[in-house]
């Protein structure tokens, strides 16, 4: 089977993680493409997909190729260094402008960070989404999920599903 996801996803997550990861891949329309928004994504997108340009994974924000789906978040270099501050200040920077991104854009992210913040399979990249998570819940002034609430909303069980949906959702 050939696919653009990592191995991981397909291997290890739910049917339903996996839509919440695909769902927040192509982002906010009307916002810079090399603004905050776009340059998270970027990022984002490196941890789930094969770079369709490269064919491979990219594993950190900075190193070069991608194009401008999958490219660097920030200015690409091969020289190796700790990712985390440069992207904490990029979190940063979205949350400054949350106002301007669609709500449903910004929960389809937030669903999808919390993913990769317990299912991530390199600990470095998993802690740092996990960061990312609960900086996004607490700005929104809520409480995070545990892992195992998360496995019960979206493992592919729909009565489970359904213990933590609203009825006015319900089909």
């Amino acid at each position: 089977m050939k696919t653009v996801l990592q191995s991981w996803v397909v291997e290890k997550l739910t049917f339903m993680q996996q839509t919440v990861l695909l769902t927040a891949i192509r982002g906010p329309d009307g916002v810079p493409k090399y603004g905050p928004p776009k340059m998270l994504l970027r990022w984002y997108r490196r941890c789930i997909l094969l770079s369709a340009i490269d064919q491979r994974v990219l594993s950190t924000p900075y190193a070069f190729g991608g194009g401008s789906f999958t490219g660097p978040s920030y200015t690409p270099t091969t020289h190796d260094h700790d990712w985390r501050q440069p992207m904490d200040g990029i979190v940063g920077e979205y949350l400054r402008e949350l106002d301007g991104l669609p709500h449903h854009f910004q929960l389809h992210f937030l669903h999808a960070a919390e993913i990769l913040g317990y299912k991530h399979p390199v600990s470095l990249i998993r802690g740092w989404w996990h960061s990312t998570y609960l900086r996004l819940v607490h700005d929104m002034h809520l409480w995070p999920e545990t892992e195992e609430q998360l496995d019960l909303r979206l493992g592919d069980d729909r009565e489970q599903w359904l213990a933590r949906n609203d009825p006015a959702t319900v089909e």
